[in-house]
């Protein structure tokens, strides 16, 4: 058993295999093919069938060394269904009949090349499928452009209506970039009007060496970004019925309550996700690209490396270390149990490494404070009209 500060390591159970290294569209805030990491210029635009192949022999043979009755696996990329639903579909077949666990498998996609048969293939795969938007209007999305600056948002919500329509057993739901420039009430109400069954509100990425549009805060609004999703979380909380789950507020909503919640952004609980490309390399998670060249990288593939080889690298390693991967100012704060330190890719600094505050640390500790005082609100009221109920399907 591999072992990290914590005691035994993890084992991986989410698997994001990237399907594809380009992308359709040049969104201008992207960490990726816009950030200081410029791996996916050398590798292969799609994996080739012996990369999927010995990918689904690994996922088998640590689903099998760990027990695991369920594994995810994330399509991703770029834009994975520049590969085309129907090499997506036969993919996660291939996973299936190798992997003796159940399979869930997601496909993560700006939604611009999802056409009804595209749709009909990945609900028929039982692949869900998760758009990414940056709100439902098309003002709310002008970063999000193709590669002759054509916008991509018709496209997008064409798919999306498409996919909320015609398969709505296969949309997972919506994830969206704070971008502090919309006002957050128009911009969650935008989003309810898309029919998500959940929306991932994600900080942009950045850190202290390259900080996030806003950062540093402006004098007398320390928390920018805590106060945009705090407007966003009041809105969500007062309703008199819940329309979707807003994972990032659910989340600190359970960990506030003492139940764990293992996400990236908060939380102390062990990540146990890793990248596999389309060359075979396997990598730490795409947000660690945000913060300089090969910081993602691991040195390992599939043909040479078990994931368990993987679970001793020390950056996976830190990531299921807890308490003793954070600095000491963190380890101090009362409200590290919830924010866990905030997501790992906003504590860099050049020189320093990742065991800093986040870059958001004001954020968190302001949208964690208003959550818990409405919690208390609550609870001292009895919880008579001020806690959503019950979600509506």
């Amino acid at each position: 058993m591999r072992e990290v500060a914590g005691g035994p390591a993890l084992p991986v159970r989410q698997f994001i295999l990237k399907t594809h290294s380009r992308c359709n569209l040049a969104c201008t805030y992207c960490y990726l093919y816009a950030g200081p990491d410029h791996g996916w210029r050398g590798r292969p635009r799609q994996p080739a069938a012996e990369v999927v192949r010995r990918t689904a022999e690994r996922i088998a043979e640590h689903a099998a060394a760990h027990g695991l009755r369920e594994v995810a696996v994330v399509l991703h990329g770029g834009e994975p269904l520049l590969a085309g639903a129907g090499r997506l579909a036969a993919d996660v077949a291939l996973i299936r009949r190798t992997v003796p666990a159940t399979v869930h498998a997601t496909v993560q996609t700006n939604a611009t090349l999802l056409t009804g048969d595209a749709v009909r293939t990945l609900a028929d795969a039982r692949i869900r499928v998760g758009v990414s938007l940056d709100g439902g209007r098309a003002a709310h999305n002008a970063a999000r452009v193709d590669h002759a600056g054509r916008p991509g948002w018709p496209a997008a919500a064409a798919g999306l209506r498409l996919l909320a329509e015609t398969a709505p057993e296969a949309y997972a739901g919506v994830l969206s970039v704070v971008d502090l420039r919309h006002d957050p009430a128009e911009v969650y109400d935008s989003l309810l009007g898309l029919a998500p069954p959940a929306i991932d509100l994600l900080l942009p990425h950045g850190n202290w060496s390259t900080p996030p549009p806003g950062l540093p805060a402006p004098p007398g609004d320390p928390a920018p970004y805590g106060r945009w999703l705090t407007a966003v979380f009041d809105r969500w909380w007062q309703a008199d019925r819940r329309r979707t789950r807003v994972r990032l507020f659910e989340e600190c909503v359970a960990l506030l309550l003492g139940v764990p919640a293992a996400t990236e952004r908060l939380g102390l609980q062990p990540f146990t996700a890793v990248v596999v490309e389309t060359d075979g390399s396997i990598e730490q998670v795409d947000s660690l690209k945000s913060a300089y060249e090969g910081a993602a990288a691991t040195g390992m593939d599939v043909f040479r490396h078990s994931f368990d080889d993987v679970l001793a690298h020390p950056g996976v390693a830190a990531r299921q270390a807890g308490l003793a991967a954070l600095g000491p100012d963190c380890r101090a704060c009362p409200l590290v149990t919830v924010c866990g330190g905030g997501h790992y890719a906003h504590r860099y600094l050049a020189g320093e490494g990742f065991r800093n505050p986040s870059v958001y640390c004001a954020d968190l500790a302001f949208l964690i404070r208003h959550i818990g005082a409405r919690l208390a609100a609550a609870a001292g009221a009895g919880s008579g009209g001020h806690a959503p109920r019950e979600t509506v399907r």
